[in-house]
């Protein structure tokens, strides 16, 4: 049994949730933004005034697996659209720099052109001292984007220089010694 399809989501005050069985679309619209997801007809929805609870709709196995990947999309979708998500991305590296200018971020770090990278839409992307927040109500797509920058210069183990998550350690390794 899914420990989190069992659990009911609880709809919360400003957030607006509507699932449309012809066309299987569960739709959340809040302060933040809206979001839809098209949802298998291996689950069943049931929606109230303020929760939402899914139920597998056969007793095999993949009917029982996505019962609570969906639950957790639309745990995900409620949230976002109430809170938005946050993540934080550390640019270290003697001249290295980062700037946005209009729908892309511009990323000098090292090599010898700066990487462009168009910022989605329903993403906000701000950069303070090298210190790069992504803010949007899409955990999928604030995740994808930040995991695309990282992905442009990963750190580096023996001087830490790169893109790195805020949370993120990163193990240094000893360089070479002389005998």
């Amino acid at each position: 049994m899914s420990r989190i399809g069992k659990q009911p989501i609880i709809i919360p005050q400003g957030v607006k949730v509507s699932f449309d069985p012809e066309k299987r679309i569960l739709a959340v619209s809040g302060p933040h933004g809206e979001l839809s997801r098209k949802i298998r007809s291996e689950v069943n929805v049931e929606l109230d005034e303020e929760s939402l609870v899914f139920t597998p709709r056969g007793k095999n196995i993949f009917s029982r697996a996505l019962w609570g990947t969906y639950a957790s999309h639309a745990m995900n979708m409620v949230e976002g659209v109430s809170e938005r998500f946050e993540k934080k991305l550390v640019v270290e590296g003697v001249g290295y720099k980062v700037e946005v200018s209009g729908r892309s971020l511009i990323l000098k770090v090292g090599y010898s052109h700066p990487v462009e990278i168009d910022i989605p839409e329903g993403l906000e992307v701000s950069v303070e001292k090298n210190v790069i927040m992504v803010k949007g109500a899409d955990k999928e797509l604030v995740g994808s984007f930040c995991a695309e920058v990282r992905s442009v210069r990963k750190p580096e183990p023996y001087k830490g220089k790169g893109i790195r998550y805020d949370n993120e350690v990163v193990r240094r390794k000893q360089g070479k010694r002389a005998a």
